[in-house]
């Protein structure tokens, strides 16, 4: 008899020791999740920064080319004004 009440004592602890694990385990999964929904954000962040800067390069590269379109209007205009003598 008292061998199967250390047997039950030493399942008992055993269940026991599962138990805290899958307690461990769920709580290990729930910070994965976590960390998975926080870099999953700041991917969307990042994507949308990529796209911001995509842009503004592109609208940079079209500012420049209007400026040399620009600059190379006023050099003609002053040289113009040069060839009138003013």
């Amino acid at each position: 008899m008292t061998s199967e009440l250390e047997r039950i004592k030493i399942l008992e602890e055993k269940i026991s020791q599962v138990v805290d694990f899958i307690n461990k385990l769920t709580e290990e999964n729930s910070r994965l999740k976590q960390q998975l929904k926080e870099l999953k954000t700041e991917r969307r962040d990042y994507e949308a920064s990529v796209k911001k800067v995509e842009r503004l390069e592109g609208e940079l590269e079209k500012y420049e080319k209007e400026r040399g379109v620009i600059k190379g209007k006023i050099e003609t205009i002053i040289d113009q004004i040069n060839q009138l003598g003013i």
